[in-house]
């Protein structure tokens, strides 16, 4: 039922209910109730209808209303979310995209031997890791009434979709309280990891993961039809990648298997006990 329709009735009831009282009262019901007694019972009836419907009808707009202000609310955090996001990849992920470029510039030249490279080249790509995921987050809009775990990957698909062309394919049966809150974030990260590798790689069109459950624990694979490669010949930002993976799955006591599989490449994230 519409707002408006609400409002009209709350205006036609009442109205209907006297004039239908008096009505019923001096067509049928006078000889039998006097004019006085008649009197009191018309208020008597349009309180027992008003406390019937009305009652309903303004609770139905309270309703109304306070969903309006909460998708207000919701508007505006997400508006926030997104200007803010926005300042980060138009400001921080910028800077350390040339921050990158210039460490790169100065590996090459020949007064800068000895620096630190490879520290600083693997320090800037872990943390622009760190803001792309915070902006994947801030641009994806958080829903109550879905396992939260989901909510972030679908808001990793939702950002590579936008970003590539890949086609990636879900299937996702870990329980959410398989997952304590630190396995969620290092998962997440290794996972896309594992999809960024097979889009600016292996030249993957189509990714999928999948994650089950398994007696001792559970796993998870992402497996891509890209040209695979062998991870001990990495080079430049993938090696990177592959380091902060191994480092995160070592860091939560998981197995990190990469193979090659029907020409593409499979990881494998195992967590047992």
């Amino acid at each position: 039922m519409t707002y408006k329709q609400m409002k009209w009735l709350i205006l036609i009831i009442p109205t209907l209910t006297i004039g239908l009282w008096e009505y019923v009262r001096h067509e049928f019901l006078l000889p039998y109730i006097s004019m006085e007694l008649g009197n009191w019972l018309s208020p008597v009836f349009v309180l027992v209808v008003t406390l019937l419907f009305l009652t309903k009808l303004f609770k139905m707009i309270e309703h109304n209303q306070e969903e309006l202000s909460r998708a207000k609310a919701v508007q505006v955090v997400l508006e926030e979310r997104e200007k803010i996001a926005r300042e980060l990849h138009d400001g921080i992920a910028q800077s350390l995209f040339f921050l990158n470029a210039q460490v790169t510039r100065m590996e090459q030249m020949k007064q800068a031997e000895g620096l630190p490279f490879e520290q600083l080249k693997e320090s800037v790509y872990r943390t622009n890791d760190y803001v792309r995921q915070a902006i994947a987050n801030l641009r994806h809009a958080a829903d109550a009434d879905e396992n939260p775990w989901l909510q972030g990957m679908g808001s990793l698909i939702d950002e590579l979709s936008r970003e590539t062309d890949m086609q990636i394919e879900t299937k996702w049966d870990i329980e959410d309280s398989q997952l304590s809150s630190k396995d969620k974030i290092e998962l997440l990260a290794i996972v896309r990891e594992s999809l960024i590798n097979s889009y600016k790689h292996a030249d993957a069109t189509s990714v999928r993961v999948k994650a089950l459950s398994t007696k001792r624990g559970w796993m998870c694979q992402i497996t891509d039809n890209g040209k695979g490669f062998d991870p001990d010949k990495a080079v430049g930002s993938n090696r990177y990648g592959l380091k902060m993976m191994k480092d995160r799955a070592n860091n939560m006591s998981w197995k990190l298997q990469i193979d090659r599989k029907n020409r593409g490449t499979c990881v494998a994230i195992v967590k047992e006990g």
